[in-house]
């Protein structure tokens, strides 16, 4: 009797791109160069998570060297000639720079180039950085934030190469290209990237929003070592390297640790690059694991005092009051002006304007600030609290005492508002209290998103005494919420033990 052959499963989508991959691409270079693609394991399963489920957007994050733009490479193709493309499609891929927008070109074509089959396919246009199939109609081009226009498009496939360089919430290539593919009905965005150096950047507002998985299109593979993992051991690195053991050259990998272990200026680059962590390359006054701990929420402050910092901008910029209660919580609010927001949102490159309509952020109409409605709040702040001081940098108090007396601040009460120099004599201390809490893990901020943003782009200066003080010539942002918080603690009690905290002055090495 015979036996009847069972049948053979069909491939899904994603399994058919697989395959075709590894049938017609070969490996652009490194020691397999021009031999046939093998896909690993996880680039098999990354593919079955784009072509399997409906997807818009899949973000793909992880350490340098684990073959990222090979990967972007393939999928290029699999829209420009292979199964997945779609007749006088045009696809682009997107970067910061000319220089970094040519290597997914570059790459892209020698992976034609190798191919017997693609290259009698597909044409290189290597001074324009084109790729074009003339049977199917498809273009691809490279772009860069630097070239006059993105407007204009119609992108049926784009991948935003390295999008954790911009820096800020918003990129107007980005925006440009993504509400370019509004006008085709199932359009693909593939971001393949390192992480951004902050939370405010627009990678990582990207990526939070897909891990929430409110979209259910957009998806996220996030290849990251935890901030608590010791940072040189094998097993910390495979974290953020799914392909160490694959395509990595892992001598290399760990020279690299090792380098970083013993010179603590190369510990935030390497956490960037090799870990896949958010670390700013520079030294803030205050790491990101530190400020995290001390991310409770704060406690109703019922009858506890409340000592408070208020930074009195000028104009147009952003002012500060930063109220600490006696066991550390921290109530901070902030204004801007309404008028202009939005420009400013894209200046400063924070969400401003997002942050206000959250509530986190409160505006006074018009151009500049109005102090009425800072002493309007203070009034309440007043009567609902026991504030014991309010510490003030006296530059612009004359222009808000006006507005306190016509709030009915009284003589007792206006006499809880203390002077508080910007100089090193008075800040330093307060600045020394400051970090022993924070080490201390005595405060709760609750995250507030506008006084986290101030505490990353916060650094200090020293005098030749070894005095401290916050510098905004230094700083990459904004900086008032935490010069508000620092006099807030500068004006209380010392209620924490002195320590020996001189490494916290910010070396990345306390991001252990």
């Amino acid at each position: 009797m015979t036996k009847t052959k069972p049948a053979t499963k069909p491939l899904t989508r994603g399994e058919r791109n697989a395959d075709w991959i590894e049938r017609y691409c070969r490996v652009p270079e490194g020691k397999l160069i021009g031999q046939k693609v093998h896909l690993s394991q996880n680039q098999r399963r990354w593919l079955k998570r784009i072509y399997d489920t409906p997807t818009r957007t899949f973000i793909l994050s992880m350490g340098r060297k684990n073959a990222k733009t090979t990967f972007s490479g393939f999928l290029l193709l699999l829209h420009l000639c292979g199964p997945e493309a779609v007749p006088n499609g045009q696809l682009f891929s997107a970067a910061q720079s000319r220089e970094q927008a040519s290597i997914l070109f570059n790459l892209s074509a020698k992976i034609v180039r190798m191919s017997p089959d693609l290259s009698e396919t597909v044409s290189i246009r290597d001074t324009a950085k084109q790729l074009y199939c003339p049977d199917l109609g498809t273009l691809y081009r490279a772009l860069s934030a630097e070239a006059s226009t993105a407007y204009g498009l119609s992108p049926t496939f784009t991948v935003h190469d390295e999008l954790g360089q911009v820096k800020g919430p918003r990129s107007d290539l980005y925006d440009a290209l993504e509400s370019a593919s509004a006008a085709h009905d199932n359009p693909l965005s593939v971001v393949i990237s390192t992480q951004a150096p902050t939370d405010a950047d627009l990678l990582s507002v990207l990526i939070d929003d897909a891990l929430t998985g409110a979209d259910p299109m957009v998806k996220v593979e996030l290849y990251t070592t935890p901030v608590d993992d010791d940072p040189f051991t094998e097993d910390s690195i495979r974290k953020a390297n799914p392909h160490y053991d694959e395509f990595m050259n892992r001598a290399e990998v760990r020279r690299q640790a090792d380098k970083a272990k013993r010179i603590p200026s190369n510990e935030a680059s390497y956490r960037n690059l090799i870990l896949n962590q958010r670390v700013e390359a520079r030294s803030p006054f205050v790491v990101r694991s530190v400020w995290m701990e001390n991310g409770g929420e704060p406690c109703e402050p019922e009858t506890l005092g409340i000592y408070a910092g208020l930074d009195l901008s000028s104009v147009s910029d952003l002012t500060a009051l930063v109220g600490v209660s006696e066991l550390g919580d921290v109530y901070p609010t902030f204004w801007l002006p309404e008028e202009g927001l939005a420009e400013k949102s894209k200046s400063d490159r924070v969400p401003y304007d997002t942050w206000a309509e959250q509530g986190f952020l409160e505006t006074t109409p018009g151009r500049s600030i109005e102090y009425g409605f800072v002493a309007k709040h203070l009034r309440q702040f007043f009567d609902t609290h026991n504030v014991k001081q309010v510490a003030f940098d006296r530059y612009n108090m004359k222009f808000l005492r006006p507005w306190l007396l016509e709030e009915g601040f009284t003589e007792e009460e206006l006499a809880r508002f203390v002077e508080f120099g910007q100089g090193f004599i008075s800040m330093s201390p307060a600045i020394r209290e400051l970090e022993s809490r924070l080490l201390s893990k005595k405060m709760r901020h609750g995250n507030h998103p506008v006084l986290a943003m101030c505490a990353a782009n916060a650094v200090v200066v020293n005098d030749p005494a070894g005095n401290r003080k916050f510098t905004k010539q230094k700083a990459t942002g904004r900086i008032d919420g935490m010069v508000a918080l620092a006099m807030a603690v500068g004006v209380m009690p010392n209620q924490v033990e002195e320590g020996d905290f001189d490494d916290f002055l910010m070396n990345p090495v306390m991001a252990r």
